[in-house]
């Protein structure tokens, strides 16, 4: 029997590693490994949203905060959000993660969350959380922020990106969050010919931090983009 899209994210999260190689103040945080109460809501979410064979429309963001996806397994998703809107409580882990309030804002502008996840699928070309040790403690990192990481993950988004891909993503048009992701995603197209047209949108954070007077016409631009037939 064919697996549904629930059941092929579940096996590709739980058999989730980064084995290569990382620079030195570099760290991957594999949420999966580290918190035996991530596999069990993860799984919630999925079977709950995604227990079909729908094909869906990929938003591929950066990489997970430790603080969203880092924490519940759920791209753009921390705990708030989670127990709120999809009705998951996680009991180990209380976060607040600032991307999540956008994302969330847009689903029930969208048409709720049930709609969104019918239609959309979320997540990054290197899937784990990535940390930067600075003045001693560790902060977010993104893949791109240095030249050695990005060449060391390379390969394994490239392989990740596929492995999204094979659940069963419309590669006609995909909606990359950021324009430097956008930037970095665009060579690795080039390199593993994945998608077919990349529209760009801006990256939640950046309009939580920067724009969010503007909030409202971003939710527009997004809906828009993504309701698109």
């Amino acid at each position: 029997m064919n697996k549904t899209f629930a059941e092929r994210v579940v096996q590709f999260n739980e058999n989730l590693k980064y084995l290569g190689n990382l620079p030195d103040d570099f760290q991957v945080i594999n949420p999966y490994l580290d918190n035996p109460e991530t596999i069990i809501v993860m799984q919630k979410f999925y079977y709950k949203y995604y227990n079909d064979s729908n094909q869906r429309k990929f938003l591929i963001g950066i990489n997970p905060s430790r603080h969203g996806a880092g924490v519940t397994g759920v791209p753009f998703t921390d705990t708030k959000r989670l127990e709120n809107v999809c009705g998951i409580k996680m009991k180990s882990a209380h976060t607040h993660e600032i991307s999540s309030v956008f994302i969330y804002d847009m689903i029930a502008e969208y048409g709720g969350a049930e709609e969104f996840y019918r239609d959309i699928y979320i997540n990054s070309p290197f899937p784990l959380a990535i940390v930067r040790k600075s003045k001693g403690s560790w902060i977010n990192a993104n893949y791109y922020d240095d030249k050695e990481l990005f060449n060391d993950v390379k390969d394994f988004m490239i392989y990740s990106l596929k492995k999204h891909i094979s659940l069963n993503l419309d590669t006609s048009e995909v909606f990359i969050l950021g324009k430097k992701n956008a930037e970095f995603i665009s060579k690795l197209n080039q390199e593993a010919n994945l998608f077919e047209k990349m529209t760009v949108l801006e990256h939640p954070r950046y309009i939580q931090q920067y724009k969010s007077k503007e909030k409202d016409l971003y939710i527009d631009k997004y809906i828009l983009a993504l309701k698109n037939k």
